[in-house]
Parts: structure tokens; C-alpha cells; sequence
């Protein structure tokens, strides 16, 4: 009831508006990706830590980032900074059956918490991978319809770029941002700049 309460609040603020991603919310609970020691936050709209320095977001921003993103059934997402698998969920129950959901995650200790939590829940469409440091993204599975990343960079990064479909959206924090882009050709982007946020640093 608590979680509901919670969405409830999201998306009397605004945050949450799609059908599709309002109800993906509901049914995957906060409360089973986070630390056991911060259970009673669960549904506290606010960020939570993880353990490794890492955090899981505070829920309207996830609902914002998603929002944008606008992912869809059947869609090949890459989802970059999973932590505990939150968000990796999400995006699992939207693109359903026949899409598929990657995950990426640098800390080690992340890949397997986020990994069991995905698992306990029954996620069956969507895996983490551990990142590599050398290199950004998962270019053996792309190209991607949309890409979400879950760290802020200093500068748009031209290989998560070339991961996206042609018409593909990828939604990331860049500094103190977040921005939007649609890449429409290989040549051309548009890209929406959003605000006000904050996040932990992307490492690569």
C-alpha cells in the first residue's frame, strides 16, 4: 500500500503520465531492490544507497528518465548503471516477452545483487552484463532502440551513439542535466536538454 502511495504521489506531481510505464511501476516494487538495511525508505522518494558508493535513484527522477524515454513493447533496450536492477525491471516488464532488456553494471558486487534481484522477481527478458572499463555501452548487442544510462558524464559520448538505432532515443544525465536524444541519421541528432538533477558519476 505504501508503494502505491508513493505512485500515487509521482504522478500527482507530474512525473508519471504513460499508461504503460505507470503500470510497470506498480508491478515491480522498489522495496525488493534495495539493501535490507534500508527497507523502511523503500518508498521514501529519494535516493538510497546500494553499497560500492553506488545509489538506487529516487523514484520521480526514474519515472522522469523514463518518461522521456517512452520505451515500448519489443523494444532492445541497454541500460547503463543497473545497480540493483531497479530500473533493468522496469524497462523488462514494458518491453515484455519479446523484447529484450540488457543491463550494465562496472561494480562486481552490483552485477550479482542486481542479477538475484531480477531473478527472485522473475524476470526472465533482461540480464546484467559487468561492464568494462575499456569500454562504454555493450557494442556486442547493439544496435539498441533505446539506451538509458543511469550516470552522469561530462560530454555526450559518441560510442553509446553509435549503439542506437537510426530513430532510436537515448535518455542520460550529462553533468547537471538531463538530456534527450533522438538520433534521426547517422549525421543527425536532436537533442532536449532538462534541468536540476544530480548523479552518481558514469566511470569509463
Amino acid at each position: 500500500m505504501q508503494y502505491e502511495v508513493l505512485i500515487n504521489n509521482i504522478i500527482a506531481r507530474g512525473y508519471l503520465k504513460t499508461p504503460g510505464i505507470i503500470k510497470a511501476f506498480r508491478r515491480v516494487d522498489r522495496q525488493d531492490f534495495v539493501r535490507e538495511e534500508n527497507t523502511p525508505e523503500s518508498y521514501d522518494d529519494y535516493p538510497l544507497p546500494i553499497g560500492q558508493g553506488q545509489t538506487i535513484s529516487q523514484p520521480s527522477t526514474v519515472a522522469f528518465m523514463m518518461e522521456l524515454l517512452q520505451p515500448e513493447e519489443e523494444d532492445k533496450i541497454l541500460d547503463i548503471g543497473a545497480g540493483s536492477g531497479w530500473t533493468t525491471a522496469i524497462l523488462a516488464e514494458i518491453v515484455g516477452e519479446r523484447g529484450l532488456v540488457y543491463g550494465t553494471e562496472l561494480v562486481a558486487e552490483l552485477v550479482e545483487f542486481g542479477r538475484e534481484n531480477l531473478s527472485k522477481n522473475g524476470v526472465t527478458n533482461a540480464e546484467i552484463w559487468q561492464a568494462d572499463i575499456q569500454q562504454l555501452g555493450l557494442p556486442a548487442k547493439a544496435p539498441f532502440d533505446k539506451i538509458l544510462v543511469s550516470a552522469a558524464a561530462d560530454d555526450l559520448p559518441p560510442e553509446l551513439i553509435d549503439q542506437l538505432k537510426i530513430g532510436g532515443r537515448m535518455v542520460m544525465p550529462i553533468l547537471d542535466s538531463i538530456w534527450k536524444i533522438d538520433k534521426i541519421s547517422d549525421k543527425e541528432l536532436k537533442q532536449e536538454k532538462y534541468e536540476g538533477f544530480a548523479f552518481v558519476p558514469l566511470k569509463y
